[in-house]
């Protein structure tokens, strides 16, 4: 159970994690939290999700923890919505067991206006079993919310993720991956997009257990106005996990003096025969790109738009559902050309 997911059933601030906890240093909660809001009420499903033009084979809402406890993913397609509804405080567990392979679960984390939540995910996959896992995190800009997914991982089971973000007053998405090796392989990406005072953190842990494990990363964000990235990735190969193949990138955009990214990037090898590397870059705008393309005509809002969005676009192409790549590709370019009107 997270910090914030005790604070919240226990009414203890002393439970948050402040900067002092070295995962938490730029996501400090303590600092920010003086007070918890009242529970939450009931809330409600506010209209269709990001997804709901994706054909699916069944959809749940989860709305302030009430819902489903536990639920199976035996191929298809599963459209997840998890809801803070209403300025209160809510706390979401569920538990996933991915049985089959071709599995895809689109989820989104929605959060209103004034609200503190925190959503937990348990994600089983048996041996052998597959799944895509798509989340957007859609948030109100003084939300506050932390989800945590920890996955498991059975023998030659596959797990592909992406995240996208574009931030809340504090945001936090974490998740933490059990390789046993064995022929099982990981895809960890990471997009965010953020301006005003939107702050997002995206953080991995990897844990090998095996051999002959892989794991694939590459996380992007674009940020600009007063907006603060966070990107936390440790990849650890523990005593026995040898012939592991793990590669980590992260690259960000910071289109304005005052905006912020921290970016801690870690291997932790304990094994011999590994194949590890990790990449971190933060950077502007390529000048003579842009200079380029205001030299054909385009106007600058627009070619900033197109080149934040070719940045990105590597992220989202490796995206494998064509319905949710196109949804995420539609939700990228709006954020994006909307932030230079």
């Amino acid at each position: 159970m997270s910090s914030l997911a005790r604070a919240i059933e226990t009414g203890d601030l002393a439970e948050l994690p402040s900067r002092r906890d070295e995962d938490w240093r730029w996501t400090d909660l303590r600092g920010l939290i003086r007070e918890l809001p009242a529970p939450a009420g009931r809330g409600e499903v506010w209209g269709p999700g990001v997804f709901s033009q994706v054909s699916a084979d069944e959809r749940v809402e989860i709305v302030n923890g009430r819902g489903a406890a536990e639920l199976m993913l035996t191929g298809g397609v599963l459209e997840l919505r998890l809801i803070a509804d209403g300025a209160g405080a809510s706390s979401a567990r569920l538990r996933l067991v991915v049985e089959a392979a071709g599995s895809v679960l689109l989820e989104t984390h929605e959060a209103s206006a004034g609200a503190v939540a925190s959503h937990e995910l348990m994600i089983d996959l048996e041996p052998g079993a597959s799944v895509e896992r798509v989340v957007i995190v859609e948030t109100e800009a003084d939300a506050v919310l932390v989800s945590v997914a920890r996955v498991s991982l059975g023998a030659g089971a596959r797990f592909s993720q992406t995240v996208i973000t574009d931030g809340s007053r504090r945001q936090r998405t974490e998740t933490r991956v059990a390789h046993p090796g064995e022929g099982a392989a990981v895809r960890l990406d990471g997009v965010y997009l953020l301006a005003d005072q939107r702050h997002a953190d995206i953080t991995t842990v990897v844990s090998h257990a095996g051999m002959d494990g892989t794991t694939d990363q590459l996380t992007k964000g674009v940020v600009r106005d007063q907006g603060r990235g966070v990107f936390q990735g440790r990849i650890v190969v523990r005593p026995g996990a040898d012939k592991t193949d793990a590669r980590m990138g992260h690259h960000a955009l910071v289109l304005s003096d005052r905006a912020e990214v921290d970016a801690k990037p870690e291997l932790e090898i304990f094994a011999d025969d590994v194949a590890c590397a990790h990449g971190n870059t933060v950077g502007a705008l390529n000048e003579d790109a842009l200079f380029y393309a205001e030299q054909r005509g385009i106007p600058e809002a627009d070619a900033k738009a197109m080149l934040t969005e070719a940045f990105v676009g590597e992220v989202v192409d490796r995206i494998e559902h064509e319905g949710a790549r196109d949804v995420v590709r539609a939700w990228v370019a709006e954020r994006l050309r909307g932030s230079d009107q």
